[in-house]
């Protein structure tokens, strides 16, 4: 007996494939899902973050959430679309965003209806009228059920989006890794402001270090590296009337008249070639023309990293280091996937337990488990950090960052990113770039405490010396030591 199950029938009945494996998981996946969606929609509105997020009690076990942003809100007409189905959104151009897959907040949503059976409710607004959609989801046929529309009046001229759901979970096992969320999220997006009520009533307020974000990331075309066969098909099928090299033009990024020309040369094919005349062995000789030939690198433009003196600022401000070093490495690129990859290392953090602590992000996520499977974590492993600590009394933290428009991550849940070759190179680039400016940093503060030890004994004795010299010499007065003393402090003119 054959079927086909839909979408959101098949993470139903796999919810642990996107992170929902257990309620103190699921408590945590719910609340990030929802500030990731509130985070991404005050971005593209060029709106500095302020989320309100507030946990209470329900029934039993279960709890309500609400997370309230300032952004411009969802259109009314996509909100049931938006938020009740599966695979649908916005964020499927080739620019970097949060969301990849279409799949976490309606995720949310169908948890929280499988275990307490309550709808979800939406408000929007982008200062006009309020309107408000009570929604659950047809999990076999994906497809939104609005069990309600009201629209409101809107005086204040209030605008963003408003979640609320009930959900069954762990509060209590989830409490560190909700906080510990926040606590990233202010590094890796330092220009939101998070306001976060637990079940107690306890309030956390996690603010904002810039007051000013990052520039925006800009959609792209693809790079001719970074299609398969498919992709190919589809774009040649849309590109129907058209020839070879202006298909090569319109369809790629950094392919002009010239590029086009000398690929199509190398290829084999003639400029004037229609696209429609392409049989499925040409289609698949193009492609791994494509593949052969060496393509300016790809655009990244369509990648928004979070800077390094943002960065820096940030991690000053939540951990308070004695040192951090920054390295943000230019931009490169696997199977023509544009990627920036920004590190910095933090010695001498206040609240940091073991010797190195590694801290990862994807596209401005904190990523908070598998870190055992992350390739960052497979380079801090293996990195040779004798080479360039001498003394590790202090905790150690490393950041990295990996920004893309596709990051390789292994499972749907996000949680850790695939070994690729090309990344793991540049965090190890980056990782030992930190690491020379902070040996150079402990060198120098070693020279200097040496230096202030030395000085200490000849304070200490040099007045001795002095005074039994004159004694000894029959003079009254006593030579002056302070040249002395300045010469070794380095204070005095010293050659």
């Amino acid at each position: 007996m054959f079927g086909e199950i839909s979408v959101s029938d098949f993470f139903y009945k796999h919810r642990e494939l996107a992170g929902f494996s257990n309620p103190s998981r699921a408590t945590y996946m719910i609340v990030r899902e929802a500030v990731e969606n509130s985070l991404d929609a005050c971005e593209e509105a060029g709106i500095l973050p302020n989320i309100k997020v507030a946990i209470s009690n329900f029934e039993g076990k279960a709890y309500h959430l609400r997370v309230e942003d300032n952004g411009l809100g969802v259109p009314p007409e996509e909100v049931s679309y938006a938020f009740g189905k599966f695979l649908y959104g916005s964020k499927f151009g080739i620019k970097q965003s949060r969301g990849v897959f279409g799949l976490g907040i309606s995720m949310a949503l169908l948890y929280s209806q499988v275990t307490t059976g309550e709808p979800a409710k939406i408000l929007v607004s982008d200062g006009g009228d309020i309107f408000e959609v009570k929604l659950r989801i047809d999990i076999e046929r994906n497809t939104p059920i609005v069990e309600g529309r009201k629209r409101f009046s809107n005086k204040e001229g209030w605008h963003g989006t408003v979640v609320e759901l009930c959900f069954e979970g762990d509060y209590s096992r989830a409490e560190k890794k909700i906080l510990e969320y926040f606590k990233l999220t202010s590094i890796s997006s330092p220009y939101a402001e998070i306001e976060f009520t637990d079940p107690t009533g306890n309030v956390y307020v996690f603010g904002r270090s810039e007051d000013k974000m990052s520039s925006p990331p800009v959609e792209v075309l693809p790079h001719p590296h970074g299609v398969d066969i498919e992709m190919l098909r589809r774009l040649l099928r849309k590109s129907e009337g058209k020839n070879l090299l202006a298909f090569m033009v319109a369809n790629f990024q950094r392919v002009g008249q010239a590029t086009a020309k000398k690929f199509l040369e190398f290829a084999g094919f003639s400029p004037h070639q229609p696209v429609s005349s392409l049989t499925n062995s040409d289609i698949v000789e193009l492609w791994e023309a494509m593949k052969k030939y060496d393509f300016p690198p790809p655009d990244a433009r369509c990648l928004s990293p979070i800077g390094e003196e943002s960065l820096k600022k940030a991690i000053v401000k939540v951990f308070n280091p004695e040192f951090v070093a920054v390295c943000q490495r230019p931009p490169s690129a696997y199977s023509g996937h544009p990627f920036i990859v920004e590190v910095a290392v933090a010695y001498g953090c206040k609240g940091i337990d073991g010797e190195v602590a590694l801290f990862r992000f994807a596209n401005k996520i904190p990523l908070l488990y598998d870190a055992h499977s992350d390739v960052s974590m497979d380079v801090v492993k293996r990195f040779n950090w004798g080479n360039y600590l001498f003394d590790r009394a202090q905790p150690l933290a490393v950041f990295t960052h990996v920004c893309s428009t596709k990051v390789p991550f292994k499972t749907a849940g996000k949680e850790c990113i695939a070994d690729v070759p090309e990344i793991e190179r540049e965090i190890e680039l980056a990782l030992k770039e930190c690491c020379r400016r902070l040996k150079a940093y402990l060198t120098g503060r070693a020279c200097h405490e040496k230096m202030n030890q030395r000085v200490n004994v000849y304070n200490k004795y040099l007045p001795k010396i002095a005074r039994f010299a004159a004694e000894l010499a029959g003079r009254q007065k006593e030579p002056d030591i302070t040249p002395i003393i300045e010469k070794i402090s380095g204070r005095g003119r010293f050659e």
